[in-house]
């Protein structure tokens, strides 16, 4: 079984379960290593109602200590961090970059200006913005993310898709140049499973976006983007099989920031 290395705390404040919780799913799944990489503190503070604060961290670290003495050397378990790409926030995330000894950080984006698109709250925007409108500079964004070199990883690549808004047509026009721009960073994606259970129905990122990336030599990794413990590795035996139809027959592993690679499914 991949690890699984985007799973969240209750530091984020929608999320639930102790770090004793999240250990036993990853142990009952069969993980390869489990990884902890709650939402990163963004400036200015308080941000919004679900980014942890600066003041948070030393809680986040001992979270995850308490994890690794729970898993007493069962399943590895990495320090990471969902980092949010914004205007401007490249000088931060050097800063919490430099602020522990990562596993890896994972870039993400979940806003859009102000607008926070993943939010069931703020439907509205979508009437407003226009689906065509956000979904290019939403994937504008994504390709100057993984061009910034900040991140060992990008969550969830189609998540503009969440609430099942997509524009009309081939969405190639949107994908390739975002993929294009992965692969020349030398970055890797996820495909996670949360989009299964969101209004889109499908895996974040679409079949057409991961065969792209398969064909552009993008390493991918296995996540579940789980805030409780049952939803770690949620539908991971359907994912690796996607990805294997796919192409792709290996994954990646972090460790200090430092990647290698293993075959899908290999213990």
């Amino acid at each position: 079984m991949p690890a699984d290395y985007h799973t969240h705390t209750p530091l984020c404040h929608h999320a639930r379960g102790t770090p004793q919780d999240y250990i036993e799913a990853a142990l009952g799944a069969g993980l390869t290593e489990y990884g902890v990489s709650c939402h990163a503190p963004l400036k200015p503070e308080p941000f919004d109602d679900w980014h942890m604060l600066t003041s948070d961290l030393p809680t986040y670290f001992e979270w995850v200590d308490t994890a690794r003495t729970h898993a007493a050397g069962r399943v590895p378990v990495r320090l990471g961090l969902e980092c949010d790409w914004l205007p401007g926030c490249q000088g931060w995330i050097e800063e919490l970059a430099e602020s522990a000894e990562w596993d890896y950080l994972i870039g993400s984006i979940h806003y859009l200006g102000k607008w926070n698109f993943d939010n069931p709250r703020l439907l509205e925007s979508w009437t407003r913005i226009g689906v065509e409108e956000a979904w290019t500079r939403y994937w504008k964004e994504y390709s100057a993310m993984a061009r910034s070199g900040l991140f060992d990883f990008l969550g969830h690549p189609d998540l503009i898709k969440k609430f099942a808004h997509r524009p009309e047509g081939d969405l190639r026009h949107f994908y390739e140049p975002a993929v294009e721009a992965i692969a020349e960073a030398g970055c890797a994606i996820e495909l996670s499973t949360a989009g299964w259970h969101k209004p889109c129905q499908e895996q974040y990122p679409a079949r057409e976006f991961l065969t792209l990336a398969c064909t552009a030599g993008i390493p991918l990794l296995i996540n579940s983007d789980a805030h409780a413990p049952e939803e770690v590795a949620r539908d991971f035996d359907r994912a690796t099989a996607l990805a294997v139809e796919i192409g792709y027959r290996e994954t990646l592993l972090f460790e200090k920031r430092r990647a290698s690679r293993i075959s899908l499914g290999e213990k």
